[in-house]
């Protein structure tokens, strides 16, 4: 479990996160969304180190990440995966050299034992027998799954993804989602998500935390979100006339005016469907 309490991060004295509390758990995905500018980005940067909250405590698992010391710190980031936006493969390495570059890193393990645990992580993204390929051989969904591999080699009790379906198409940004929900079940792990692709929020949306000009202005679940009352969470996630008629939609189906299983003839009638 991670806990947000009251982060607040300024840069040459302009705020850009005003007061963020949130509780992410461990076994979900907990999203962070928001427009450009609205802090998403420098409040993740802040629970992974990168940044220094002003104020305010960062917790993992009940210890304060932000009053650690560099050993502590460090500790705790061989607990944490990420997953980045353009998947972050170095290119002259191969898959399996790229996975293995963690475990280089922060283990004494031999080589074979190394081997067998990039082999059991690149057979849980459904890569199995990549490894001598080069990022350049790769797929844009192939190269977000090495990158997933690679965030959960060491085990991590936390993963951070950031825009994982960046640059995906619809269809193969659903197997990323999906993958990313089974790993986060399978290994309950703490998964925070940030993300612009409403069919994340949608999908895979345990916790959604939305900021808005670096405040926390809306949190919930993907349930809750259909129900929300919240004016600026509305016009931001159902921007678009088909997204509104799709949460109307959905609202029937949750409160049991529309049937889940009810097709489309039965809805609009047969006699207005097309002939042909």
């Amino acid at each position: 479990m991670i806990e947000l309490k009251n982060i607040r991060k300024s840069f040459d004295g302009r705020t850009v996160i005003d007061g963020a509390t949130a509780t992410m758990k461990a076994g979900q995905c907990n999203l962070i969304i928001g427009a450009s500018g609205s802090g998403k980005t420098v409040l993740m940067k802040c629970m992974v180190g990168l940044f220094e909250p002003d104020e305010g405590e960062i917790l993992y698992g009940g210890q304060d990440f932000t009053a650690m010391n560099n050993k502590e710190k460090t500790e705790i980031r061989k607990e944490i995966g990420m997953l980045f936006q353009g998947s972050a493969l170095f290119d002259s390495l191969t898959v399996e050299k790229n996975i293995m570059f963690p475990l280089n890193m922060f283990t004494e393990w031999s080589h074979q034992k190394k081997l067998e645990r990039v082999n059991e992580v690149l057979a849980r993204v459904n890569l199995k027998d990549t490894n001598k390929k080069f990022p350049a051989e790769l797929s844009g969904g192939m190269k977000k799954r090495v990158g997933i591999a690679r965030a959960i080699v060491l085990n991590p009790k936390y993963l951070f993804c950031d825009e994982p379906n960046s640059g995906l198409d619809p269809q193969t940004s659903l197997v990323i989602d999906k993958l990313i929900k089974e790993i986060t079940i399978e290994y309950n792990i703490t998964t925070v998500v940030n993300t612009h692709d409403m069919n994340s929020v949608m999908e895979i949306g345990d916790y959604i935390l939305y900021m808005h000009k670096g405040k926390k202005e809306w949190e919930g679940s993907n349930k809750q979100i259909i129900f929300s009352k919240n004016q600026l969470l509305n016009e931001f996630i159902f921007a678009s006339e088909f997204l509104r008629d799709a949460k109307e939609m959905r609202m029937l189906e949750e409160t049991g005016k529309i049937p889940n299983n009810r097709n489309i003839d039965e809805m609009i009638g047969p006699e207005n469907l097309p002939k042909g």
